[in-house]
């Protein structure tokens, strides 16, 4: 068995992670809350099955512990629970606690709809976590949000398809010309029962990938795009040839929704972040996944980075800050919580959470996934744009309008800059 303090080592020696001298301990209660008062809190996620079984679990444990505080939950797809968060926000009315992205940062820390950290710091162990992985939550001396662990982008392919239809599993790395043909060859082996893959210049996340590659980025320092129309033109009209015939239509994505197509095996690939193997093996039913580095253009490019992107928050309106921050800290720092979710919320952040895990199987494999490219992690972007969420979910609300044929590229290219220029102002 692989334990947790073995691969510490070897993370931090390829300087993956780094947490030594960080203290594993949890804060005790402060005097101010009462253990035998009966509270209630809200909590909402955003997932599939799995990550909510996992969640019942933890929930289930934390009762053990703290019995007079019970947990109500909710979840639902991401673009679903991010819709119903902004009508929240604008009610003042957000779960007490809820999983938080560092996409939504400014937007909602700079409105006030997210509690400061640091005023219920007796009730959370801050001092498990790298200075760097704090920062992802951080904005100015405001500590809004705590990072359940960080992942990477990766290219997930399904093994047990890949050896029915004949076909090997891609290399790593590969251009995105060779990952193309090779996707080719899937759905021409099996005639699209499943095909190569999904159409990736949906994703925000693969155009931010390009322009990183270049030494370009989504947006500046000064909270304005980074990039041109030309180049997010030319970026969907190469998708052009795989959304002909190679990756899954979109029409048939759209009937599976929000199961993708890679979890419904309609896909024998699929590029998304490290975390999401679990719910991968989950949703597919597959025996084995392999993870390889995704395509670039540019091989010694710096165009990966850390995401600590998936975040747990409190609502500055919440009527239990104390029980919200026991819980909150319950699910970033506990042992439990990486015995129960090993890498599925991301590679563990923190160092009391990293103690619980035991890295082994899907869990060990992302582990050593992130230290085959850790020659291609870069900087970590500064904190997003105020609306970045926003753009990220009309990317791809326009990606699949693309797949659909509902709109021309000129079209999207033209929708998504006025919708920036709405947003970012």
């Amino acid at each position: 068995m692989f334990r947790t303090r073995t691969a510490i080592a070897a993370l931090a020696a390829g300087s993956l992670l780094v947490l030594a001298g960080c203290s594993s301990s949890s804060p005790e209660p402060a005097a101010t809350f009462d253990p035998d008062e009966e509270v209630s809190i809200d909590f909402a996620w955003w997932g599939n099955d799995d990550r909510a079984n996992r969640y019942n679990e933890l929930i289930a444990a934390f009762n053990e512990e703290y019995p007079n505080i019970t947990v109500n939950t909710t979840f639902t797809d991401f673009p679903s629970y991010w819709e119903q968060r902004q009508i929240e926000s604008t009610g003042g009315n957000l779960p007490d606690v809820f999983q938080f992205s560092d996409s939504y940062l400014r937007q909602y820390g700079e409105t006030g709809n997210i509690l400061d950290l640091n005023e219920v710091a007796d009730f959370i162990d801050f001092t498990t976590f790298d200075e760097g992985l704090l920062g992802t939550g951080r904005l100015g001396d405001a500590q809004y949000s705590l990072p359940t662990g960080f992942s990477l982008w990766a290219n997930f392919v399904n093994d047990d398809l890949l050896a029915a239809a004949g076909v090997d599993v891609p290399e790593g790395g590969t251009t995105y010309e060779e990952f193309n043909e090779w996707m080719a060859e899937v759905t021409e082996a099996t005639g699209g029962a499943p095909f190569g893959g999904t159409d990736y210049t949906q994703r925000i996340q693969v155009f931010e990938l390009q322009l990183r590659a270049q030494g370009e980025s989504l947006y500046t320092e000064d909270g304005e795009l980074g990039f041109t129309e030309d180049q997010l033109t030319e970026f969907w009209e190469s998708g052009a040839g795989i959304r002909d015939g190679v990756t899954i239509p979109q029409q048939q994505l759209e009937e599976i929704s929000p199961i993708s197509g890679f979890g419904a095996t309609r896909t024998a690939s699929e590029m998304s972040w490290s975390n999401f193997l679990g719910g991968y093996l989950a949703d597919s039913g597959s025996s084995s996944i392999t993870i390889v580095a995704p395509p670039t253009d540019e091989p010694d490019a710096k165009d990966l980075y850390r995401q600590g992107g998936l975040q747990v928050a409190i609502s500055a309106n919440t009527e239990e800050p104390e029980a919200a921050a026991i819980f909150l800290d319950y699910v970033v720092n506990s042992e439990m919580a990486g015995e129960i979710f090993g890498t599925t919320l991301g590679f563990p952040a923190s160092s009391s959470k990293l103690a619980g895990a035991a890295l082994e199987g899907p869990d060990l494999q992302v582990a050593e996934y992130i230290e085959s490219v850790e020659d291609r992690i870069g900087d970590t972007p500064p904190p997003a744009v105020v609306g970045y969420g926003s753009l990220e979910q009309k990317f791809w609300d326009l990606g699949k309008e693309l797949g659909l044929g509902t709109k021309t590229v000129d079209q999207a290219v033209s929708e998504f800059f006025a919708e920036a220029d709405v947003i970012l102002g």
